[in-house]
């Protein structure tokens, strides 16, 4: 058994793809980022780092569970685990593993930071929104290409390549707006991803804790949501961090 825990973000769907494609039970503890859980002293003993996901597992080897975050690093155990999603032979198992750190590097921080600067930094941050958004489309553009001949990310088989990737690149074109039409290669990809039977088993399980999250964001005071996205007087360059903490 895995307890997960995690709120409606890209990474947590991300474990939770894994976690319905290898058929693994799971149960789920809601961890609501925008009302400042993850900064509670029970979640933080589970990872210091205040970031979801963060998962247990119950049944982990040697005996002991295991306490586990980083989505990357949770979903390379559960594809060692499990035996499934990542290729055995060294070339392709490296050319999985270069895909994964590529959205660990690179997609989820541009995406996450494009988001911030187009709709949560304050005014005067137009340097700061055109460079993201620019990524996006720079990293958007190289995915094409890269799905433009296979399958799949990283070849023509399905694996922890895919499923990082997914969550983060096939929601931000509306949220960013942009156009899916420059990227015919990349819709593909993601109609063949949506279309697993697993991927549709979370999906909506994912969405509800998004629209938790974004509710309560309604609700929050100024302060509340200055502190959330780490701008006003919790982004000076001299305050505590110890203070002035984050979430994603």
């Amino acid at each position: 058994m895995i307890t997960l825990y995690g709120g409606g973000t890209p990474n947590v769907f991300k474990v939770l793809i894994i976690l319905s494609e290898i058929g693994e039970p799971f149960e789920i503890k809601t961890v609501n980022v925008t009302a400042e859980e993850q900064f509670t002293p029970e979640f933080v003993a589970l990872n210091p780092n205040s970031k979801i996901p963060v998962i247990i597992d119950h049944d982990a080897p040697g005996g002991e569970p295991l306490v586990l975050a980083e989505s990357g690093a949770i979903l390379f155990y559960l594809a060692e685990k499990s035996g499934r999603f990542l290729p055995g032979e060294p070339v392709t198992r490296a050319r999985t593993m270069q895909w994964l750190m590529f959205q660990m590097a690179s997609v989820g921080p541009m995406f996450g930071q494009a988001i911030h600067f187009r709709h949560a930094a304050p005014p005067g941050n137009e340097y700061g929104s055109a460079r993201y958004i620019t990524e996006v489309k720079r990293i958007y553009s190289l995915l094409d290409q890269q799905v433009g001949d296979k399958d799949y990310v990283s070849g023509n088989e399905y694996t922890i390549a895919d499923m990082a990737i997914y969550p983060w690149a096939v929601n931000y074109f509306g949220t960013l707006g942009l156009s899916p039409e420059p990227y015919p290669n990349l819709g593909k990809w993601f109609e063949r991803i949506g279309r697993r039977p697993a991927v549709q088993r979370v999906a909506k399980v994912n969405y509800e804790m998004f629209k938790a999250n974004r509710e309560h964001l309604k609700h929050a005071d100024s302060d509340s949501m200055d502190r959330f996205f780490g701008r006003g007087r919790y982004s000076t360059a001299d305050s505590d961090p110890r203070e002035t903490p984050t979430a994603r």
